[in-house]
C-alpha cells in the first residue's frame, strides 16, 4: 500500500497512520518486515516510525517474538471517540434535517422497559403541541418508534414484553399479542413502522431503527404530526427520509 502525500509535510504522519491501519482482527500482531511490506516502506523507515508510535503507547512490541500490536493508547482514543458519539449528539443534525425538510416534529427515542423514552426532539415548522418532548414516555406498542424497537428485540425479550397485557390507548392501539407479533414481523421485513392514531387520536408517526456498531437496534428516529397532514400518502412520501436519516446515524455509530 503506497502512501500518497496530499499536503506537504504530512508524509510521516500518513505513513504512521498506515502502519496502525495495517493491523486487523485476523492479524493483530505483525513483525517489522510484514508491516514494512504492508505499507510499502523499507524496514529502516518503518522501524523509526514504530519506535515513535511505541513511545506514545499507540503500538506495543512483544520482545519475546519481536512483533508489534496496537497499544493501550489506541483503546483510550477509541473510548473517547465512542463517548463523543453518543446518540443525541450524533442524531441531532439528522433530527434538524428531517424537521426542516418536512415541517414536522422529529424525535429520537429508545426503549425503557415497556415504554419508549424521548431522548431528543426538534419541532417542525407546524405547531404540534406538547405530545412529544424530551423525557416523555409512552407505551411502546402504541408508537412507531416503540414498534420498531420491539420488532428487533431478541425473541426472549419480546416474549417477556408480550406476556404483559397491552393497554388500549386509543381505538387503534394494537392490544392482541398475536396481531402485534404479525405487525412486528412486517416491520422487521420493511425496516420501518407507522402508527396512525395508535397513541393519540389525530396523531400519526413513522419511525425507523438506529443500529450500533454491533448491528443492535439501540434507538429509533421518527417524524410525527397531525393525521390531517400525515395522511397515508404523506407518510409514504416521508418514510424514505426517516429510514435514510436513521441509516446515516447508524453509520456514525459504526454500523456497516
Amino acid at each position: 500500500m503506497q502512501v500518497n502525500e496530499p499536503y506537504p509535510g504530512t508524509q510521516a504522519v500518513l505513513r504512521a497512520i498506515a502502519l496502525l491501519k495495517a493491523f486487523s482482527d485476523e492479524r493483530p500482531q505483525l513483525g517489522l518486515a510484514e508491516l514494512a511490506r504492508a505499507v510499502g516502506l523499507n524496514k529502516t523507515t518503518a522501524y523509526r516510525l514504530l519506535t515513535a508510535l511505541e513511545s506514545q503507547g499507540l503500538v506495543a512490541r512483544n520482545p519475546a517474538n519481536d512483533t508489534y500490536r496496537l497499544g493501550p493508547e489506541v483503546i483510550s482514543l477509541g473510548g473517547r471517540a465512542l463517548r463523543a458519539s453518543d446518540l443525541r449528539s450524533v442524531s441531532r443534525a439528522e433530527l434538524e434535517g428531517l424537521a426542516r425538510a418536512t415541517g414536522e416534529a422529529a424525535t429520537l427515542e429508545t426503549l425503557v422497559g415497556l415504554e419508549v423514552l424521548v431522548l431528543d426532539d426538534v419541532s417542525g415548522a407546524h405547531l404540534v403541541g406538547a405530545t412529544q418532548y424530551i423525557g416523555a414516555r409512552w407505551p411502546a406498542h402504541a408508537t412507531s418508534t416503540g414498534k420498531v424497537l420491539l420488532a428487533f428485540l431478541p425473541k426472549a425479550e419480546l416474549e417477556t414484553f408480550l406476556s404483559v397485557p397491552l393497554a388500549r390507548v386509543t381505538e387503534q392501539t394494537i392490544t392482541v399479542p398475536e396481531v402485534l407479533r404479525r405487525e412486528l414481523a412486517s416491520i422487521r421485513e420493511q425496516g420501518y413502522a407507522c402508527a396512525v392514531e395508535e397513541l393519540e387520536v389525530g396523531f400519526s408517526a413513522v419511525g425507523a431503527p438506529i443500529r450500533n456498531h454491533d448491528g443492535q437496534v439501540v434507538a429509533a428516529l421518527s417524524l410525527n404530526g397531525p393525521s390531517a397532514r400525515l395522511t397515508m400518502e404523506r407518510l409514504d412520501e416521508i418514510t424514505p427520509l426517516v429510514v435514510e436519516a436513521a441509516g446515516r446515524v447508524s453509520e456514525q455509530l459504526g454500523y456497516k
